[in-house]
């Protein structure tokens, strides 16, 4: 892996409540201070690439995140993207060749005292390391094919489809 190129989209990882109203906004990408935090030890680069909830995401949206990522030189991509609707931009993104995409996100505000934003990021980064080309989900201490996989909301987790 020459360099990380990581993609951040907006999301829960990313929001920033208020009090007041309970309302939020989507804040500055966190995952760059969170690897300069943890002084990994590969270069990345921070493309900041949009700032909204998955549920509010189009197909214009999802073809600018592909559209990012097949004119990148890069060969390893980490997404952040927020978890409603992950599994549809990582189907999206299926097409796209020799590339290692993972595609991370967090219930939680990364903000947040206990949030599973950096253990989270941390499983994404080692399946970057680990897994062979192609587009993954890492979320919930697992790895995931986006075909195989769903979010459970009622549960607050992913979990592999039943047939």
């Amino acid at each position: 892996m020459h360099f990380l190129q990581i993609i951040t989209t907006g999301g829960t990882i990313d929001k920033v409540y208020f009090d007041d109203q309970s309302d939020y906004k989507i804040g500055e990408p966190e995952i760059g201070r969170i690897l300069s935090d943890m002084n990994v030890a590969f270069r990345w680069k921070v493309m900041p690439l949009m700032r909204k909830d998955s549920l509010e995401f189009t197909e214009n949206d999802r073809d600018l995140i592909f559209d990012a990522v097949a004119k990148s030189e890069a060969s390893h991509f980490l997404i952040t993207h927020g978890t409603d609707t992950m599994v549809e931009t990582a189907q999206r993104l299926s097409t796209l060749k020799e590339r290692v995409i993972v595609m991370t996100g967090a219930l939680n505000p990364a903000r947040f005292i206990g949030s599973d934003a950096m253990f989270n990021i941390g499983c994404a980064i080692g399946a970057l390391h680990g897994q062979p080309e192609g587009v993954w989900i890492s979320m919930n201490g697992r790895i995931w094919d986006p075909s195989k996989v769903r979010k459970n909301r009622k549960a607050n987790r992913f979990e592999a489809i039943e047939y």
